[in-house]
């Protein structure tokens, strides 16, 4: 069952999202705007992960759920990207499961209630 919808914007062949866990905006509707997604996490209980800022302002005005992962680094080749993901995932997984954000950089996580 998912848990996790990774947004339009990031890249789609990461090999720790590529399992039943993980719905990607491009599979469901690539046309999707930041409202539709929002809405469709909500009705679902998905963990939206982006890179897209809109949702946390949404987050501010509306609450949660849902819950957001917020990649926050600049663009990295693809090997990079992946390798960031690779080392903080796990402890991604954990601290959502209490936070209602968490923001990962190329070198930390902040983890926010």
């Amino acid at each position: 069952m998912p848990e996790f919808i990774v947004d339009a914007n990031l890249p789609f062949r990461i090999l720790k999202w590529q399992n039943d866990r993980f719905e990607h905006v491009l599979n469901i509707n690539p046309l999707w705007n930041d409202e539709e997604i929002w809405n469709y996490a909500c009705k679902t209980d998905l963990i939206i992960i982006t890179k897209d800022k809109e949702f946390r302002l949404k987050q501010i005005m509306y609450g949660s759920p849902p819950k957001i992962i917020h990649i926050k680094f600049g663009n990295l080749k693809l090997k990079d990207f992946e390798k960031v993901i690779n080392l903080c995932w796990d402890q991604v997984e954990q601290l959502i499961k209490i936070h209602q954000l968490i923001n990962i950089y190329q070198n930390t996580i902040e983890a926010i209630k």
